[in-house]
């Protein structure tokens, strides 16, 4: 997809910063939308995006918005609708990942972040989303099965969107809107598991049938697809980008 498919809609990519959202984000202005992109604590990696998103020809912004504060979430919204006046597209791809790691703490992290959070952005975006608009969640494979100790509580935050994205489908269509998950596998992201590790190294001998992971590109492309009029009749569906760790 090489022409401005996208040109005259307004993108919000959540964790547009980095890994999978920067490279949406990337994608999507390529394909000539506006693109809004928020972050928490990298302001410095945030501009250097916007820029790259303007060099494209397209309005950019970045946006600081802890997603797990209620209040910062509804204000972010707001203002991405004050300067463009709408959200066609929604792109929710922030996210933390916090394996081993089971405590109360770490718990409450992953849910403000990965579920309420989504859901708080989720439902503040449709109400200034016209028709034909498009959600896009990110998820995992572990939403579908897990493969190690350890990873419950974040899985669980995952299975729960595939949950929400086949619930807004049906919430959401009368309004001429789609809205349809990506289940992950590991993709190459900092917040991936470490390659070399033993975790690592037995996921691509004896999980993955590629024995590779995925780029973030890889996954950004299956993002600008859905946003696109290819995928007008899809919603409520689920892709997986897992290099057939779930065949």
């Amino acid at each position: 997809m090489s022409e401005k498919i996208l040109s005259g809609k307004v993108a919000l990519v959540t964790g547009g910063s980095r890994g999978i959202g920067a490279a949406a984000a990337r994608r999507l202005a390529g394909l000539g939308a506006d693109v809004v992109i928020t972050y928490v604590t990298q302001a410095e990696r945030a501009k250097t995006v916007v820029e790259e998103l303007r060099s494209q020809g397209v309005r950019a912004e970045g946006i600081q918005a802890d997603q797990s504060d209620r209040a910062q979430v509804t204000a972010m919204v707001e203002t991405v609708v004050q300067h463009f006046g709408r959200i066609d597209i929604l792109v929710n791809s922030a996210g933390v990942f916090r394996p081993g790691e089971i405590t109360d703490a770490v718990r409450d992290k992953q849910l403000a972040i990965n579920l309420t959070g989504v859901a708080d952005t989720t439902y503040r975006v449709v109400r200034h989303m016209p028709e034909g608009g498009r959600i896009v969640n990110l998820s995992s494979g572990l939403a579908s099965k897990t493969f190690a100790a350890g990873m419950s509580d974040y899985a669980a935050t995952k299975a729960a969107v595939t949950a929400y994205t086949r619930g807004w489908a049906q919430d959401f269509a009368a309004r001429g809107i789609n809205v349809n998950v990506i289940e992950c596998g590991i993709i190459d992201t900092e917040m991936a598991m470490a390659k070399d590790s033993a975790g690592g190294q037995f996921m691509l001998q004896a999980v993955i049938p590629m024995h590779r992971y995925a780029g973030t590109d890889e996954v950004a492309g299956v993002v600008a697809f859905l946003c696109g009029p290819d995928a007008a009749y899809m919603t409520g569906s689920i892709l997986r980008v897992d290099g057939g760790a779930l065949a």
